[in-house]
């Protein structure tokens, strides 16, 4: 037997402990975020998404793929880190999480052409149309266009998350399309809460579709194996 043989044939541990205890980490942050127990947040918050990283890291699929993904996931790691102040790191957070999406777009089009499913894309068009027109009035003249770049980066990810969804509809890509619908409800209820209507529920509403959303995506990469 060969040493790389040999290696193959290690059974490495599945995913779902390392998801379970990014629930319980997450949880832990989204009481924090309510409470404003900034300490406990600054730990939990990075550490869930860390958590799902390790989950994901353990699972295969296509090597471009698995590569964007976990790419997109480490880029949310440091819109995470940069989004524990608000203001000062919104920006940071922004781009972080716009190359993150820009990551899973490379993912959703290992095996699915970019746009494959045109109504997909029209209809987050008109998602991410709506959102904007609500948002306009109170986002910041500076914000403006870089709020576009990523809410249009968004819902191209969430589109063609989509498009592999219906083009393969027996693999995990619906895993990935769910992902990707509820990030975009995640980014939504997060700019409602910054730039329209703040409300007190909001870290409830944002982190638990946030880490569902992240979750999913990194559950869209199949066991090693497989």
């Amino acid at each position: 037997m060969t040493m790389t043989t040999a290696a193959s044939a290690v059974p490495r541990p599945p995913a779902w402990p390392w998801l379970a205890a990014a629930a319980l980490s997450g949880a832990l942050a989204i009481a924090a975020a309510l409470l404003g127990h900034w300490p406990l947040l600054a730990v939990a918050k990075p550490l869930t998404t860390i958590l799902i990283i390790a989950g994901a890291w353990q699972r295969g699929g296509l090597p471009r793929r698995r590569a964007a993904i976990l790419a997109g996931l480490v880029l949310s790691l440091v819109g995470d880190v940069a989004l524990l102040w608000p203001k000062e790191g919104f920006l940071i957070g922004l781009v972080a999480f716009l190359l993150a999406h820009l990551a899973y777009l490379v993912a959703f089009t290992a095996s699915t052409r970019l746009a494959a499913k045109p109504l997909a894309f029209a209809a987050y068009a008109v998602v991410a149309g709506l959102l904007l027109w609500q948002l306009w009035p109170g986002v910041p003249g500076a914000l403006r266009l870089p709020v576009v770049v990523y809410v249009v980066a968004l819902a191209s990810m969430a589109a063609q998350a989509t498009c592999w969804a219906l083009a393969e509809p027996d693999g995990p890509a619906r895993s990935a399309a769910i992902g990707g619908a509820l990030f975009v409800a995640s980014d939504a209820t997060l700019a409602f809460n910054k730039f329209a209507a703040p409300f007190a529920l909001a870290p409830l509403a944002i982190l638990l579709t946030y880490w569902s959303a992240q979750a999913l995506i990194a559950l869209a990469l199949p066991p090693r194996g497989r």
